[in-house]
């Protein structure tokens, strides 16, 4: 990433995006490459083990898909295993990922990764870090990178994760947060699941699906998406032609996003701005199944 890709946001306009997500923690702005408007959206962070199983990896990237497809930011960590599936698996969904690093943009880490991360700023996300472009990651700058993590989620998403896992580490600091923690359960006996099952046993919701994690959400706002046979096209006079026709293509099923950017031939981050325009007027109703028109 060049240096023209990066720029420092400071904290007023992370609030206006995150509402009071941020509301106390101690952060004056992050370094940014992209755009930051899926942080506008609920935010989940989908974390684990950088060298999870097979199935691990499966499971993260379709969390992470399904919750995509229900209009949900995924926030994670841009490393190898859990996270890369998390962001390839909003990526699948044409959803916002937000990648947080932990060292500066010109020295990406791991280095594996920066081709993904290109793929998240040209799909219309976002890749940042609390750190200075030249900053190099160190160890210990992990640990300020997954309080930013759980800083920005509204749930944090345990997949996989042994009992010495760095992903503890995001779920503890969601925990002192208050923001709800959610652990996929495995076999007692495989140490790749240990760290879940230890949340689990320490308090923890056990997470199965995309569902139990729409059940955590504050006040579950992708919860219950109304039959199409209940909602009218809400067309206004002085609405632009994209939103009439995105309205125009709701009113006939349920959408999710990435359905709809292809469907309309619009880039899905000029899309997913409208689409939380459009939510947070009341106008659209976002669930399991996508996006629909609200009912009146």
């Amino acid at each position: 990433m060049n240096a023209s890709e990066r720029r420092w946001t400071e904290r007023a306009e992370l609030d206006a995006l995150c509402g009071e997500r941020l509301y106390d923690f101690s952060l004056d702005g992050l370094w940014v490459a992209g755009c930051l408007d899926g942080l506008a959206a609920p935010c989940v962070a989908v974390v684990g083990t950088r060298a999870p199983s097979d199935e691990g990896r499966r499971r993260a990237r379709r969390l992470a898909r399904d919750l995509g497809r229900a209009g949900v930011c995924i926030v994670s960590g841009l490393a190898l295993g859990i996270d890369g599936a998390a962001h390839e698996g909003a990526l699948d969904a044409g959803a916002p990922t937000v990648g947080v690093l932990g060292g500066g943009h010109a020295h990406f880490f791991p280095p594996r990764h920066r081709e993904l991360g290109k793929r998240i700023i040209a799909a219309g996300s976002a890749v940042v870090s609390p750190f200075a472009p030249d900053v190099p990651a160190q160890p210990w700058q992990f640990l300020a990178r997954n309080a930013v993590i759980a800083a920005l989620a509204d749930v944090v998403v345990v997949v996989e994760a042994a009992a010495r896992s760095g992903a503890l580490n995001t779920a503890g600091h969601a925990a002192d947060r208050n923001i709800p923690v959610l652990a996929f359960p495995g076999d007692v006996d495989r140490p790749k699941a240990a760290g879940c099952n230890a949340l689990i046993r320490d308090g923890a919701t056990l997470g199965r699906d995309a569902d139990d994690v729409f059940a955590a959400l504050p006040n579950a706002p992708l919860r219950g998406v109304q039959p199409q046979s209940q909602a009218a096209s809400p067309l206004l006079p002085d609405d632009p032609p994209i939103v009439r026709r995105i309205l125009d293509a709701l009113a006939d099923r349920t959408h999710d996003a990435a359905d709809l950017a292809d469907k309309l031939g619009v880039p899905p981050a000029a899309l997913f701005a409208q689409l939380i325009e459009l939510e947070l007027a009341g106008r659209i109703v976002v669930g399991a199944g996508g996006f629909a028109i609200a009912p009146r």
